[in-house]
């Protein structure tokens, strides 16, 4: 019996790293391609009203891609975070204050999630006929993000995360290995219910 629990533990182990070095190597290993919109996904708003360093990481990561020609348009999405600043607005003067055009960024004061941030996004491109979009975000929430915006529909979904890490991302990694399954649950049986979840909140 004693040997049966430990092949089970065992494998849960191994089953348990693969898992998690799919999630980490998918998201480090994930280059944008040339699309028309580049979306930030938010994250946490210092009280001065400034974006977090994380959340710094990724609006100079689609400032770069801009830069590069890959995208038309900049969407930044988010919500109204407990500092009670706009997100998505913050992003936005963070972008225009370094070098993008005030024109070329549409703002998402809705984003409270990944999925809500999706359905944003497709509604707005197919408002302009658009159709590939190329995410920014952790690298430990890109595989999820990638999901949430195949399910509605884009056919052509590229990823980017910024090269910044922090000792909090092994809590992060550890909670997207417990959101994505979950996620995926929700998404499919009660697609409403998991746009207005705030399960996947830290993003």
């Amino acid at each position: 019996m004693k040997r049966v629990i430990k092949q089970i533990l065992r494998a849960g182990a191994i089953f348990m790293f693969l898992y998690l070095g799919a999630i980490v190597g998918w998201g480090l290993l994930s280059r944008g391609q040339p699309s028309d919109v580049c979306v930030v996904l938010g994250n946490a708003v210092r009280a001065d009203g400034t974006p977090s360093n994380r959340l710094k990481a990724r609006l100079d990561k689609a400032r770069d891609v801009y830069a590069r020609g890959h995208c038309r348009t900049i969407v930044v999405s988010g919500g109204v975070g407990k500092e009670g600043y706009d997100e998505a607005e913050v992003m936005k003067h963070y972008l225009v204050s370094h070098g993008v055009s005030s024109g070329q960024i549409i703002v998402d004061s809705r984003g409270v999630n990944t999925l809500a941030t999706a359905q944003f996004l497709k509604r707005y491109c197919d408002s302009k006929g658009y159709q590939s979009v190329l995410a920014v975000s952790q690298y430990f929430h890109l595989l999820r993000t990638r999901f949430a915006l195949r399910r509605m529909g884009f056919k052509q979904v590229s990823a980017e995360a910024p090269l910044y890490f922090e000792i909090r991302d092994l809590y992060s990694i550890l909670r997207e290995a417990v959101a994505f399954p979950v996620y995926l649950l929700k998404s499919s049986v009660q697609p409403e219910a998991a746009a207005n979840a705030n399960n996947d909140r830290v993003r």
